[in-house]
């Protein structure tokens, strides 16, 4: 086993594949396209799900490899653990009916073994058990061509775990559609059993996930069957971080050279901020200041708090250098996830006596760290610091106000002779300032009092439970369950765009699209509010083309072919080799992967919604298009 460094790794993984024949693919925006059933790109397959359907055919061929840049907050509350993150990258190749489950998996196997120098031994792997009985609704077989395959390599019999579907089985992402069995691969880290059950997956560390292969193979009808899909599509998945860090021997990604100069900048903020401290509390006793900061946390509670600050900074400079833009703080859907990240980043740092502007400073520290690879980080890194100072600044004044509601119900219950903060006045402090519970039960402490933890739980269960009730269904839908309005939406945005060239000229540019299955969202480049003329203008211009029956056209090119044809390639440097290149008669030209209708009377209407600000020089329309 070696120890490699992020860079090499990526660069090793790549090379390999393509030495398998695959072309090296640029990774996706952390924004996804046209999808209305994530917030952000969660998984390296997000941006090929056209591909993988066999809607269209990738203009880089069948075999394909990245690096995909990916944000999961699902699991946010076990940040700082040794594992858990809400950014990472993945490494992935992928089949678009091409090579199956033999090339795979061997694939997998000789990248371990020979060139990252794993043993053999080490290696144990997991593949579906199958489901039901043949000839009854809903089975499924065993996967027992993973199995013989890894036989083959050999792998016995007693390293090879077959489980169910809730550990080796892929999709659908919506009710219907593909989906398939997968086989996990797992490094035995030479740990005791944590029992007589133990095997991977079971958490205990002992087995350690390294690897992932999804073989999409079966279609899941509407009836509920599983029925052959009529193509078969292998999809892989190998984080970075976690690869580094089991390579390098560290205890936690945390632990990683990944990690290492941004928690020696958290560090050196803490060091600063030190001195602070006392001064900080004399200007909260004379009514001015940041109020309270540092707030005595033992040593485990400062290595968490460390951690998360470390991890939710990266994850928001990257949301807000991404080239694709349009994600700023908010209260709604990925603008709230944001602003989350950066509040919970601003509480943690609060508590350990960092202060106010370690925001930017970390943001700098992270660009420095992967703008090599991402250039987009220090090419967005101004507007980055402004959204961040902004953030920061709003939330610390927020806090202020929760750290003086909080002096108010201490001394209003010592006057009464009571000595505990109810869950329900602990919650109104969490979500109506900000207010972290840890940090209510620290002062509590000082102050002689007790909180009822038990209900600040019940309060937080309620709350969840009304916000689920509130938003469902808002993100029940695949893509491939709303392909049809979507791919409307989508060619929709290039006459829309084509149309604000015309009205308000070539500086009009796309920063940014979203489309679900109600409304598309369209972000450009616009100093002020446009006029009630120039947007019925634009309308009446993409109904006319709608109304002529325009045939959309598209081609395989390269970057430099398309330019020279007059064609929009708005992204730089994020094209691959080969790229589709669609044409709407002589009305719009634009590099983009799709997908799209066959001819713009399928459309059947369209109408601007809204026209707004989005940002500093960013204009936003919403708008849909007619039912047929």
């Amino acid at each position: 086993m070696k120890n490699i460094t992020a860079d090499e790794l990526r660069d090793l993984y790549l090379g390999f594949f393509k030495s398998k024949g695959h072309a090296v693919i640029p990774g996706a925006s952390v924004i996804p396209e046209n999808d209305p059933t994530v917030l952000f790109t969660t998984a390296g397959m997000h941006p090929l799900v056209p591909y993988l359907m066999g809607a269209m055919e990738h203009p880089a061929g069948k075999r394909l490899t990245d690096v995909q840049k990916c944000i999961r907050t699902g699991d946010i509350d076990e940040v700082g653990d040794a594992a858990h993150l809400t950014f990472f990258e993945m490494l992935g190749n992928w089949s678009l009916n091409d090579y199956f489950k033999k090339e795979a998996i061997s694939w997998s196997f000789e990248f371990l073994t020979q060139h990252l120098g794993f043993s053999p031994e080490q290696l144990n792997v997991t593949v579906f058990r199958g489901e039901g009985k043949e000839g009854e609704d809903g089975y499924i077989p065993a996967d027992e061509e993973a199995v013989a395959i890894w036989k083959s390599l050999g792998i016995p019999e007693e390293r090879i775990f077959r489980l169910p579907r809730e550990d080796n089985w892929w999709g659908p992402a919506g009710t219907t559609g593909p989906c398939g069995p997968d086989t996990e691969m797992f490094i035995d880290t030479g740990r005791e059993k944590c029992g007589p059950d133990c095997r991977p997956g079971c958490h205990c560390g002992k087995y350690i996930e390294i690897w992932n292969d999804v073989f999409m193979q079966y279609n899941k009808n509407e009836k509920g069957e599983f029925e052959p899909l009529g193509r078969h599509n292998v999809d892989t998945g190998m984080g970075v971080e976690r690869t580094v860090c089991m390579m390098s021997g560290a205890p936690t990604v945390y632990d990683t050279e990944i990690f290492a100069p941004i928690m020696a900048k958290i560090d050196e903020l803490r060091e600063e901020g030190r001195g602070n401290r006392e001064e900080g509390r004399g200007n909260r006793e004379q009514g001015t200041g940041n109020g309270e900061q540092g707030t005595d946390l033992d040593e485990e509670e400062t290595l968490r708090a460390r951690r998360i600050i470390a991890d939710h900074m990266r994850t928001a400079t990257f949301i807000l250098c991404d080239p694709k833009g349009g994600v700023k703080p908010g209260n709604i859907g990925a603008n709230y996830v944001l602003r989350r990240l950066i509040r919970r980043a601003v509480r943690f740092a609060r508590m350990i006596g960092i202060a106010e502007g370690f925001t930017v400073k970390l943001a700098e520290t992270i660009c420095n760290k992967y703008s090599h690879v991402y250039p987009e980080l220090k090419a967005n890194l101004e507007q980055c610091r402004l959204d961040l100072e902004a953030e920061e600044k709003r939330f610390n004044a927020t806090l202020d106000k929760g750290e003086a509601m909080y002096k108010k119900v201490a001394e209003q219950l010592k006057a009464h002779g009571q000595s505990q903060i109810s869950g329900k006045t602990a919650f109104k402090l969490y979500d109506t300032f900000g207010f972290p519970l840890e940090m209510t039960v620290e002062m509590a402490t000082k102050d002689g009092l007790t909180v009822d933890k038990e209900g600040f739980e019940e309060a937080n269960r309620k709350h969840q439970e009304l916000s689920r009730t509130t938003s469902a269904g808002s993100f029940k839908a695949g893509l491939q369950d709303n392909s049809e309005v979507v791919t409307r939406m989508h060619t929709a945005t290039h006459l829309l765009h084509a149309a604000l060239h015309k009205v308000l000229g070539p500086t009009a540019n796309q920063k940014g699209s979203n489309i679900t299955a109600e409304r598309l969202r369209f972000d450009f480049t616009w100093p002020e509010p446009m006029t009630a003329e120039q947007k019925a203008e634009v309308e009446r211009l993409v109904n006319e083309w709608i109304a002529a029956g325009i045939e959309v056209s598209k081609k395989t090119t390269t970057v430099e072919e398309a330019k020279a044809e007059g064609a929009m390639a708005l992204f730089g440097s994020k094209y691959g080799d080969q790229v589709t290149l669609y044409t709407i008669g002589d009305v719009s030209k634009e590099i983009c992967c799709g997908p799209h209708v066959a001819n713009t009377k399928e459309l059947g209407g369209f109408k601007i919604l809204k026209e707004q600000s989005s940002s500093a020089g960013v204009r936003r329309i919403k708008a849909v298009v007619s039912n047929m």
